[in-house]
């Protein structure tokens, strides 16, 4: 595996060769510093085949070269395609000297079943040996082809990381979460939103992960009167949160939060990644 994350230093060296090339404002800061072009490969379409992986992978190197630093993938997008072919392409790019690791961002997502590279004969003979019969998955924890419980979060982190390639993955995101909302009610999603943070809290302890949030469709643009509809206060308050004072009983401080909100303040103003 290919170790490091984006840092700001490589960034915006990056940005700086790219300038002549690129409009004015094209890199965005993040908070901590990395520096992100406003326009990013995505990888969701396309045919599961090797010719669609070939195409994918010189695209993904000619946006290296040409000035764009990010990467979007899901672990789901084209079976898990997708992710194989960044990883390569990004390896390459490596290898040639366009880019260092630490110059892009990568970001990817789990939430929904993927198969490994094509459908399988049998979907359901496929899903009980991958996912239920080691235990990774258990009766209720799935909506239709989602599922975000941290034992499926923490297996799904760990395929995208083989996928990838990479030891780090910069962003992570929980897939279009309101899915839940299909079947569960709002008090059963949150407390399972709750967990799931929880998790991503403990891979980027590990390392795994560097930032962690939620990529949705519909989920922040429907009106609040539909079910779907996710409410960003309500998505904060259930994320862990620095405490003015802490106890045993308070949660984790969360990668991206410094600030100093009380326990009923939703608002984190202060995000930075820990280095």
């Amino acid at each position: 595996m290919i170790a490091g994350h984006a840092t700001a230093e490589a960034t915006a060296r990056y940005a700086a060769s790219h300038a002549e090339r690129t409009a004015a404002g094209n890199f965005r800061e993040f908070p901590g510093g990395v520096r992100a072009s406003s326009l990013g490969l995505g990888t969701y379409l396309g045919r599961e085949d090797a010719a669609t992986d070939s195409l994918y992978e010189r695209a993904i190197g000619r946006a290296l070269e040409r000035g764009t630093n990010v990467l979007d993938t899901a672990i789901n997008y084209r079976h898990q395609r997708s992710e194989r072919a960044i990883g390569r392409a990004l390896a390459a790019s490596i290898a040639r000297g366009t880019v260092a690791r630490e110059d892009v961002v990568v970001a990817t997502k789990g939430g929904y079943l993927a198969f490994d590279g094509e459908a399988p004969p049998d979907p359901r003979a496929y899903f009980a040996a991958t996912y239920v019969q080691p235990g990774i998955i258990r009766p209720g924890d799935v909506v239709g082809w989602h599922c975000m419980t941290p034992r499926f979060l923490a297996d799904q982190i760990e395929r995208s990381r083989a996928n990838l390639g990479l030891e780090t993955i910069d962003v992570y995101y929980v897939h279009n979460p309101e899915t839940q909302l299909d079947e569960v009610e709002r008090p059963e999603f949150l407390a399972r939103l709750r967990a799931a943070f929880g998790a991503l809290e403990d891979a980027v302890r590990a390392r795994r992960i560097r930032w962690y949030g939620t990529a949705t469709w519909n989920g922040y643009r429907v009106p609040p009167q539909e079910r779907g509809h996710l409410s960003l206060a309500e998505v904060l308050a259930v994320a862990p949160c620095s405490r003015p004072s802490r106890s045993p009983t308070s949660p984790p401080t969360p990668a991206w939060c410094r600030c100093s909100a009380p326990p009923s303040t939703a608002a984190c103003t202060r995000w930075r990644p820990r280095r």
